[in-house]
């Protein structure tokens, strides 16, 4: 077993593989490996923090205690105005479904919510905190913090991305993040945000 105090190496607390996928993208610049918690059979925690710091805190010290090693964890969500925040630290099971129909089935709730809502008022912006810790009884997380402002589509657009991807509008791009390319998408995002404070502070 690894040192848990290395950090060459750090075990992502989520079974998501686009978020590994953006994550791992970062990370390599930096010759940092991420190893997908499910490759150390470990299974996903349980989210019963109610904001993004309390889940991605549960997530990594799950990971940590599970593995030995130092963890880094993501909890995100998106946030519309309009809904009063929602879906916020629910995004992932906005609609009640898991596995791989889940972000169509929330896509589609978000859309059936805003179906009234001019698009004056379909301001949204995404959030990601992201948390690593040293080892499982690390008193100091590590925590970083990012925000995308945007709003909320009509219909879908784009194929690249994942979640909400398809229904957020970057206004600074005239696109949604889905049409996005990968790197232009990781150097905006609430999630590019918060891993470049996370690497700066390293």
């Amino acid at each position: 077993m690894a040192s848990s105090n290395s950090l060459d190496q750090l075990v992502l607390a989520s079974s998501n593989i686009g978020k590994l996928k953006e994550l791992g993208q970062i990370l390599e610049t930096k010759n940092i490996q991420l190893i997908p918690q499910s490759e150390l059979d470990v299974e996903d925690a349980l989210e019963t923090g109610l904001s993004f710091v309390e889940n991605a805190i549960l997530k990594a010290r799950h990971a940590c205690i599970e593995t030995g090693l130092a963890a880094i964890a993501d909890d995100s969500g998106l946030e519309v105005d309009a809904l009063d925040g929602e879906p916020g630290i629910y995004s992932a099971r906005y609609a009640g479904v898991t596995g791989a129909d889940a972000d169509q089935a929330n896509n589609e709730k978000l859309l059936e919510a805003l179906e009234q809502i001019p698009q004056d008022r379909r301001n949204a912006r995404f959030q990601c905190v992201i948390v690593l810790l040293r080892h499982a009884k690390d008193p100091v997380p590590l925590i970083c913090q990012g925000t995308w402002e945007g709003s909320i589509l009509f219909q879908e657009r784009g194929r690249n991305g994942f979640g909400y991807d398809p229904l957020f509008f970057v206004p600074t791009h005239n696109c949604a993040s889905a049409e996005l390319d990968a790197l232009v998408k990781n150097q905006l995002s609430h999630r590019g945000q918060a891993l470049q404070q996370l690497i700066a502070r390293l």
